[in-house]
């Protein structure tokens, strides 16, 4: 019992670093703009690219977490971090903040699937389950971090500051892997074929297409547009948007929390299309921009009902045989990562040409087409399943 929550709390740390750093643009947003001059378009494609190499990376990390394992792969990736955060604190134009946002993406791609790793081979199969909810859930509370301590700390010192340290924290935490971590050693397995299968399987792309939608929006929120929506919507302060924030991440740590345990009870397909449902009347909301909305208590709600794409990651690991698992749960989390990249730039583009309110109303109704498409497709699985 002593040894797991020492191996949850080694992998702990360092997944609450991924989902701080994946979090800290919507809080200083107005410092970049100011700062470096970047435009909304820039601030968008700059902040995506975290995702973007976080789901290329994707790719070959199963291959490589069975070759060398994860104690010589996630802290050689999260050095690559550290560089990242380091960089981010000097950079001067965009092309800097991009290079150094790709390499935090980088950095933190191997965290979560080399705790998984861990998790299954270091830990009785019994408690899998509630180790890998725990982190995912507790893990969530990075976001808070970057939300009103963040605001807090750049309000105190300056962003850059804040990215210095953090360079060294994510070196610290790298050091904690290597030395705690002992489960899951290199079994020197090979990359294979085996993906035709997934990719042959129309249940595969709709539970795919829908969480690229969810975790788009959900992150597109959390890590860029949730902050500057505020400021340029409501006029929000740099305090009241990390409190705004804060209700997110809360809702996102409730929602991982319960998600799971709920659609063990009632059916992931139900809990799903439920979640969605709420998760798409929010944005109705966001779209409509109504003075006095209250936006807090919104986020809350699209925290704790968009978290429902954990149930899509356990309908792949249903559907498929344990043959396959690994690579399916990678793929459907590499849409995801890919949806949070596209949608935070898109979004960036359309408010930049669209301007003020008339620009969020239709960011926000692009990604409503886009989220009732991707339900639309998913129903067929969710009555499968039901």
């Amino acid at each position: 019992m002593k040894r797991a929550w020492v191996i949850f709390l080694t992998w702990l740390l360092a997944y609450l670093l991924s989902y701080f750093y994946r979090s800290t643009n919507a809080v200083i947003a107005g410092e970049l703009r100011r700062d470096v001059g970047l435009d909304n378009e820039q601030l968008g494609f700059m902040s995506s690219l975290f995702y973007l190499t976080f789901a290329l990376v994707q790719l070959p990390l199963g291959s490589a977490l069975d070759r060398f394992g994860p104690r010589l792969v996630t802290p050689t990736l999260m050095m690559v971090g550290a560089a990242g955060s380091l960089l981010f604190s000097l950079g001067e134009s965009f092309l800097v903040l991009s290079v150094a946002r790709a390499l935090l993406g980088v950095g933190f791609a191997g965290v979560l699937m080399g705790a998984m790793k861990v998790f299954s081979t270091a830990l009785p199969s019994d408690r899998f389950a509630t180790m890998s909810s725990l982190l995912v859930g507790v893990g969530s509370t990075g976001g808070l971090l970057a939300a009103t301590p963040m605001a807090l700390l750049v309000g105190n010192v300056g962003w850059r500051p804040v990215f210095a340290w953090g360079a060294l924290v994510v070196v610290v935490a790298a050091a904690v892997v290597v030395v705690f971590t002992r489960g899951a050693p290199p079994t020197g397995a090979r990359a294979g074929a085996g993906f035709g299968p997934i990719a042959r399987d129309h249940r595969f792309w709709r539970i795919s297409l829908l969480n690229f939608a969810t975790v788009g929006v959900m992150l597109g929120l959390q890590g860029l547009w949730g902050g500057p929506y505020l400021a340029d919507i409501y006029g929000r302060s740099e305090l009241q948007i990390g409190n705004a924030l804060v209700a997110l991440g809360v809702g996102i740590v409730i929602g991982n929390l319960v998600c799971g345990p709920l659609a063990d009870r009632f059916g992931r397909g139900l809990v799903a299309l439920t979640g969605a449902g709420v998760f798409l009347a929010c944005q109705v909301l966001l779209a409509l921009a109504l003075p006095g909305a209250p936006v807090a208590a919104i986020y809350l709600t699209i925290g704790v009902f968009g978290s429902y794409y954990v149930v899509l990651i356990a309908e792949a690991r249903a559907i498929f045989p344990a043959e396959l698992t690994g690579r399916a749960i990678t793929a459907v989390n590499f849409f995801g990562m890919v949806g949070a990249m596209v949608v935070q730039w898109l979004m960036g583009v359309i408010i930049e040409s669209g301007g003020g309110v008339d620009g969020y109303r239709l960011a926000f109704g692009v990604t409503l087409a886009l989220g009732a498409v991707a339900v639309a497709a998913y129903v067929p699985v969710a009555r499968q399943r039901a």
